[in-house]
């Protein structure tokens, strides 16, 4: 218990800290792409005003999810998660769309840009800070099995790509200016912009389909459920099961099966193999809750249970 507590109280820390390195940066970008005329840094301003935004969901929805179930909620409050990861990926979406707009603009209508080497220091030191913050995201987002902090921190890991990327175009632009200054480059800055922009909408897409997935209730990974499926295959007392079903809500899994038992088993002998099931299931994949409905085996199987047989099973 105190182990999960201190997991649900880092993962409030690191969203936090989100907020906090995401702020600073926001206005440092749109501070510097303004003053040196950089639609490239001005872009990269709207990147991370939109990773601001995502910090504050995600924070929001970590700690929301984190409650435990009530009245009104009675399986938990995870989907707050998969909510928060779906509405950052369409934030995402809308920055690339802006972003976009902006590049083609100045394309058309370039314009000089003013004291890169400005822009160069504020790109380095972003890419420096969103590398070591979207490290600690995605760390405690393993522990914590959190979509909205793993969402969070792609959010700034494509910032640090991004970065990176306009900065480089922007020692281009410096270099050129004192070594072929009759050279006219500036429309790097834009056509930079619009691989920012391109960048943003693939993170976006791959981060939409991550986070929404569970908001369909679509099962549990392959591999995990082979994991269920093993662990009732070795129990020597089961005849057999069937109506697997699994869903994921956030960071919690959710597993319920019947299963078919010799017809004259005690219902404390029944509530033993259940117990059983539902512990080995849960030590095996992380926050499961696990539901297991008892059926007597009469030995006229029906199609329902054939593929779930486990008296042939054990006779091949």
């Amino acid at each position: 218990m105190k182990k999960n507590e201190n997991i649900k109280e880092q993962t409030v820390k690191t969203a936090k800290l989100s907020v906090f390195s995401n702020s600073v940066l926001t206005l440092g970008k749109l501070i510097v792409g303004i003053m040196i005329g950089s639609v490239a840094i001005i872009s990269e301003a709207v990147h991370s005003f939109i990773d601001l935004l995502a910090s504050f969901i995600a924070l929001f929805a970590v700690k929301k999810s984190s409650q435990p179930a009530d009245f009104d909620h009675p399986y938990g409050h995870g989907k707050f998660e998969n909510v928060s990861g779906t509405i950052e990926a369409l934030l995402i979406f809308a920055a690339a769309i802006y972003i976009i707009y902006e590049a083609v603009s100045r394309l058309i209508n370039p314009q000089p840009i003013e004291m890169p080497i400005i822009g160069v220091l504020i790109m380095l030191i972003s890419a420096t800070v969103n590398f070591i913050v979207s490290n600690r995201l995605f760390s405690v987002a393993k522990k914590a099995n959190s979509i909205a902090l793993e969402a969070n921190g792609w959010h700034l890991r494509t910032d640090v790509y991004t970065s990176l990327g306009v900065m480089f175009a922007l020692i281009i632009i410096t270099v050129s200016k004192f070594f072929f200054p009759e050279i006219n480059i500036y429309w790097l800055d834009s056509v930079t912009a619009l691989i920012v922009a391109a960048m943003i909408v693939k993170a976006a897409y791959d981060l939409t389909l991550k986070s929404a997935r569970d908001l369909f209730d679509i099962g549990l990974p392959d591999e995990e459920v082979a994991t269920v499926e093993n662990i009732i295959r070795a129990d020597k007392s089961i005849s057999g099961y069937h109506d697997l079903k699994t869903r994921k809500a956030g960071n919690r899994r959710f597993v319920e099966f019947h299963i078919l038992v010799a017809p004259d088993m005690t219902v404390l002998q029944s509530h033993e193999i259940t117990r059983k099931l539902e512990a080995e299931i849960a030590s095996k994949l992380d926050n499961a809750l696990v539901t297991v409905h008892v059926e007597p085996c009469d030995n006229t199987c029906t199609v329902k249970c054939q593929s779930g047989c486990l008296t042939k099973y054990r006779k091949i």
